[in-house]
């Protein structure tokens, strides 16, 4: 594959678009097919073919909103429509030509203004098992860029230049990553990508894997080209079926179009990617871990150093990047790196992509230049909470990160500002909370999933936070002492300081940042039996007119 070839593939699409006056862009990722988005497509290719007109329906990746799906997007009239049933397909192609379908349009300036598309740039708008659809949209051009015109480090500096750091939430420099797996010493070197996304509320990466998986593809070819890797995994949760499914068809079509294998785009290159699916442990999203994983061992972390980047899988260097991070290199190199280094601030360059859940009225996938107010995602672009309720505290980071409280609503998004903040990026997941939870309740709940998910290689993690959420529950229940609370604070010390990975080192931080701005609640449990939010069991011992009063 060339760049006259290409050319021509992207030409032959664009042609055949040309033919129709609309193009209906169907969801199908898994929120949408959940509600039979598959049906109204397939109603929709009905009624084109019964009225004649010229219309193309697409089954395409993520549309974004998934608290209105299912949805669908007519190009080039930019109209949305949500809620969709089968029996609306009829209604929808016949308004082709006319005014939209008032009662399925959905009014979203809000949502999308302010949101900058890199990452998402494709999703919702080719279909993702189509090889031709992404390189039509420029798809491969940035492969052809590394491999004709520049050479491994050349490929690096440009990474490196963009200030990308890793996605998956340490935020560690990409560039950095690359160079020093470029430099180490051993063979083979192997590329992975970490495609275990498993924290509560968080579906950034599945939606990409759906929607655009060959600018995954497209990202890894580039990487292994610049760090010298001749193989290369991906390693995704076996609960994404679809993901899975799509990527598979993916690697497919990039191997027919010489993308994948031996010689790729008539270089020296060689280079494929095979795919490792993950039981669902939430510790094998540590890069170590995963290795053990991809192995065929129990899936446990190990002590570092050694790095994977110097000894990684089977003892060689390995670069382990996120789905997120892959798809954002493609875009780099197309369009510079001072392109991206323009967006986002000083420290936290280009874009995120966020996954708003919990009591938001717009739950769905947003991306967002680095630096946007939180106020900003969750009551601009998120649309507030809904039913009259009031904000109280937003979750960033999943498990690991932290609630921050209304205080904090104009904090701007960056690596740096979360961290200070006593939180942190993690891979994208932010859970807003009103005023009808009960932020003990809410540290004892991600206790209790890090204490699930503890592989329990190392003591201050296995036994720690089993202990975390006794006491926690105790605090709950309306049954705890200040000795308790003190035994806490000494136990988040303790394993934050001493566990072996990052699931048990951030395992204490929902608890220290409600503590740190919901001590009140904690107290309130303590020494009143009483739990402000009513969600609690010590409220089954206090008085109802009590109650009442903490009603009011």
């Amino acid at each position: 594959m060339n760049s006259e070839e290409l050319q021509q593939i992207a030409e032959a699409v664009r042609l055949e678009h040309e033919k129709y006056d609309y193009e209906i862009n169907v969801c199908m990722g898994a929120g949408c097919l959940a509600q039979h988005s598959d049906k109204f497509k397939d109603a929709l290719a009905k009624e084109v073919e019964s009225s004649g007109k010229r219309c193309h329906v697409r089954s395409a990746g993520c549309l974004g909103l998934c608290a209105a799906g299912p949805l669908a997007l007519v190009d080039p009239i930019e109209v949305r429509y949500g809620h969709l049933r089968e029996s609306d397909a009829k209604e929808v192609i016949a308004s082709l030509g006319g005014k939209p379908v008032e009662r399925l349009e959905m009014h979203l300036e809000n949502y999308f203004q302010g949101q900058q598309h890199v990452v998402l740039e494709n999703c919702g708008r080719i279909d993702p098992e189509k090889i031709e659809e992404y390189i039509s949209r420029g798809g491969y051009e940035a492969l052809l860029k590394a491999l004709t015109e520049m050479d491994p480090q050349g490929v690096i500096d440009q990474i490196a230049k963009s200030g990308l750091r890793g996605r998956g939430g340490g935020g560690y420099p990409t560039g950095l990553k690359w160079g020093t797996v470029a430099k180490a010493v051993g063979s083979p070197k192997y590329v992975i990508c970490n495609g275990d996304e498993g924290d509560p509320g968080a579906f950034m990466d599945r939606s990409v894997l759906e929607g655009d998986p060959q600018r995954v593809i497209e990202g890894m070819v580039i990487a292994a080209y610049a760090v010298g890797a001749t193989k290369g995994y991906i390693y995704v949760r076996a609960e994404y079926p679809l993901a899975v499914s799509r990527f598979s068809a993916s690697l497919r079509e990039a191997r027919r179009h010489g993308f994948l294998g031996a010689n790729i785009c008539g270089t020296p290159l060689l280079f494929d990617i095979e795919i490792r699916l993950g039981a669902g442990a939430f510790v094998c999203g540590e890069e170590t871990a995963l290795i053990a994983s991809i192995e065929g061992k129990r899936g446990t972390p190990r002590t570092r150093p050694p790095y994977p980047a110097v000894s990684g899988l089977w003892n060689c260097p390995t670069l382990i990047n996120n789905v997120e991070t892959f798809a954002n290199v493609a875009p780099i190199l197309r369009n510079g790196a001072e392109w991206f280094a323009g967006m986002g601030t000083a420290h936290s360059k280009g874009t995120k992509v966020f996954a708003l859940t919990g009591k938001i009225t717009n739950t769905g996938l947003v991306e967002i230049p680095m630096g946007m107010p939180l106020r900003e995602i969750i009551f601009s672009i998120g649309g507030g909470v809904p039913d009259g309720h009031k904000f109280k505290a937003v979750q960033t980071g999943g498990p690991s990160g932290g609630c921050l409280p209304e205080e904090h609503l104009d904090l701007n998004i960056s690596y740096d500002a979360l961290i200070g903040a006593g939180s942190m990026m993690g891979s994208g997941g932010m859970i807003v909370m009103d005023d009808t939870s009960c932020m003990v309740n809410v540290a004892r709940f991600f206790v209790e999933f890090c204490m699930t998910e503890s592989c329990g290689k190392c003591i201050p993690c296995r036994a720690g936070t089993a202990q975390m959420f006794g006491l926690l529950s105790k605090i709950c229940n309306g049954e705890a002492s200040h000795q308790d609370l003190d035994l806490l604070i000494d136990l988040c010390d303790v394993v934050k300081n001493t566990s072996l990975c990052g699931l048990g080192q951030t395992a204490p931080n929902p608890v220290l940042s409600t503590l740190r701005y919901f001590r009140d609640e904690y107290l309130e449990h303590i020494d009143h039996h009483r739990c402000p939010a009513g969600v609690c069991a010590c409220n089954a011992r206090t008085p109802k007119a009590e109650l009442a009063e903490v009603t009011v």
